[in-house]
């Protein structure tokens, strides 16, 4: 028997590892894939130290506390949207004012499935509380490295990709692509040279690349993006996506068809994908 049709065989007929490891995933809870690494700040830190925590540690959102007791939540696309892109100075701008509050709890007993739907229907990161204690964050990049392979993550990104996908220049100052991006509530913006797709500027390169180091943003775009450009075709699972984003330790994925790009998909679009 020719070696293609034993890997047929084997994907018609799974192991019983494999089933196994199926049924496993789907009943997954939340204490297995929640990140325990809690990073708090107070609400009376400026933006500013904020940012620095968030880019040095590689993270997207801090714990407000406030007397030891957990407040509310401050991510950077606060940073971005209600600082950020209105001219404000990170100096001068408190966690308290912007944070998001109260924060969005769960048991870490509840299945990974739950709190996807939860996630999607408060529209914000999961603190997960044991006993009245926090003792984990759950974000859309946690929930996709655990996503089942199931006939929801079997849909296409097509139906779950923005399609509007913004460009900017590689020689446009990062200061005006942050005010685009607040403006359109976007974590991103695609960055071309001579109109051809180059790389990509994140909410998180903003981060660790500028704010972090004490880098100016007056700076062009194309220093600070990240390349190469990782893209999907168009007709990929939400299933194959996730895998490409946890592999490739990336939050958003374009979408190319006939080498052009007609979308991006982010983590949080496919757990949306998976909650329904």
């Amino acid at each position: 028997m020719g070696m293609d049709k034993v890997k047929d065989l084997g994907k018609e007929y799974p192991s019983v590892l494999d089933r196994a490891y199926i049924q496993y995933k789907r009943r997954q809870k939340v204490d297995e894939i929640m990140s325990r690494n809690i990073v708090s700040i107070a609400p009376e830190s400026t933006m500013d130290g904020a940012a620095k925590i968030m880019g040095e540690r590689h993270i997207g959102s801090l714990i407000v506390t406030k007397y030891d007791t957990p407040v509310g939540i401050v991510t950077e696309r606060d940073l971005l949207s209600k600082v950020m892109a209105k001219g404000a100075n990170l100096d001068e701008v408190t966690v308290e004012t912007v944070m998001s509050y109260p924060l969005i709890t769960i048991c870490q007993t509840i299945s990974v499935k739950e709190a996807a739907q939860i996630m999607i229907k408060k529209k914000g990161r999961l603190a997960v509380f044991e006993c009245g204690r926090l003792v984990g964050i759950v974000t859309a990049s946690d929930l996709i490295r655990s996503l089942p392979e199931s006939p929801e993550t079997m849909l296409k990104v097509d139906d779950y990709m923005t399609k509007g996908v913004i460009k900017c220049d590689e020689g446009t100052l990062i200061s005006d692509a942050v005010k685009i991006m607040g403006d359109k509530r976007i974590g991103s913006v695609i960055v071309t040279s001579r109109g051809s797709p180059k790389g990509i500027f994140t909410e998180r390169d903003l981060l660790t690349a500028i704010l972090s180091k004490g880098k100016p943003t007056d700076i062009p775009i194309g220093t600070a993006s990240s390349t190469p450009l990782i893209t999907a075709p168009s007709g990929t699972s939400i299933h194959r996506a996730a895998y490409m984003m946890a592999s490739k330790h990336i939050r958003r994925l374009p979408v190319t068809k006939n080498t052009e790009i007609v979308g991006i998909i982010t983590a949080r679009d496919l757990v949306e994908a998976y909650a329904k």
